[in-house]
């Protein structure tokens, strides 16, 4: 099994990425996709044009259920993921048309690889939400936590940087980007993670609120009628540091944060919630090893990262603000307690891995 082909199938675009062992033979990123069929044969063309061959494929599908680990794709398997694609309709339901496609085009092995899957440890009481349980039971209401293959991905790195064995580490892993999330990852497990029933859950991000008092949507739906759909569109496309500034990328708000109050508040707002995020999963594992800081936000922008592990020093959290500023990879100090990190992440290359995994566990 020398090459895995690597799919993610957007509404409207398949980033593709193939594998040769661990290195990377052909990689590319197709925009506007109206036809995922069309799509998907001209990446067969790109991949015959190099001279190259395709051993199996990995599919990135971002709601797996209560999948623990990834699985091997046949029609019953791709019926069961069409009727779990309301948990997550933006993605599940282009990634399911994209395997569906992938199934008649190759005659080699696929596998789902699922965003959820490596949340799915957390204990009952981190995933359960406080309301009726027949309602929660009936609708598979529950805390699946998503970014999972990058939260996988950097924890493995990490502990490889400390020498320590991940299945003895203590490990909160960051996930900053326009999407952001954060994990607990207790001896290799994840024990809880910010991202909820859907990815709208936890930190401020990008254009999503994060956490917010439940009550403040039917209140805003009555004040401007808006529909249940108008409501979950602002809270999806229209909140987080965009609502509260106007921008959403961290660059910008972080070059406007002298001179415009509602960036600087952006910042603050953004960087309080991760700092109360980080302080919650240290007391939920009882300590930790490391932190890590991945994605866009996390890997870039030394001044949140500054600014949040600031708060920390009461643990013997110690920051080299020099290899902090230069984005190094280790940013701890000497004296720390605490290993700090920025890795960037590899989700490919770890679904890579898992595909390999799941088909040699199959034989």
């Amino acid at each position: 099994m020398e090459h895995i082909l690597i799919l993610n199938i957007g509404s409207s675009s398949i980033k593709y990425n193939l594998f040769k062992g661990e290195q990377t033979a052909l990689k590319g990123y197709l925009e506007r996709v109206t036809d995922y069929g069309k799509g998907i044969k001209q990446i067969i063309a790109e991949i015959n044009k190099k001279g190259l061959s395709v051993d199996a494929i990995g599919h990135r599908v971002v709601h797996g259920g209560t999948h623990q680990e990834s699985a091997p794709l046949d029609t019953k398997k791709v019926k069961e993921l069409e009727n779990i694609s309301e948990l997550a309709p933006l993605h599940n339901i282009p990634e399911v048309k994209g395997i569906k496609i992938c199934m008649k085009l190759f005659k080699v092995p696929q596998v789902a690889v699922f965003d959820t899957a490596f949340h799915q440890t957390m204990p009952e009481k981190a995933y359960t939400y406080a309301i009726p349980a027949a309602l929660a039971a009936k609708y598979k209401i529950k805390r699946y936590g998503f970014h999972g293959t990058s939260h996988n991905y950097v924890a493995h790195e990490a502990a490889r940087l400390t020498g320590k064995p991940l299945e003895k580490a203590k490990i909160i892993t960051c996930h900053l980007g326009n999407g952001c999330s954060i994990t607990a990852i207790n001896h290799g497990h994840s024990i809880d993670t910010s991202m909820g029933f859907t990815p709208l859950e936890g930190l401020v991000m990008g254009t999503r609120s994060g956490d917010i008092d439940p009550a403040i949507i039917p209140f805003i739906q009555q004040k401007e009628k808006l529909s249940h759909k108008q409501a979950e569109e602002m809270l999806n496309k229209k909140s987080g540091l965009l609502g509260l500034c106007g921008k959403k990328d961290m660059r910008d708000i972080h070059a406007a944060r002298a001179t415009d109050s509602k960036a600087k508040l952006a910042h603050d707002v953004f960087c309080y919630r991760l700092t109360k995020y980080i302080g919650a999963y240290i007391a939920a594992m009882n300590g930790v090893d490391a932190i890590v800081f991945t994605g866009g936000i996390g890997e870039n922008a030394w001044w949140v990262r500054e600014d949040v592990l600031e708060n920390f020093s009461h643990i013997g959290l110690r920051l080299n603000k020099k290899a902090n500023r230069n984005n190094e990879t280790k940013i701890s100090s000497f004296a720390s307690r605490v290993r700090l990190f920025v890795i960037p992440t590899n989700e490919e290359l770890m679904m890579a891995r898992e595909v390999r995994k799941t088909l040699r566990d199959r034989v």
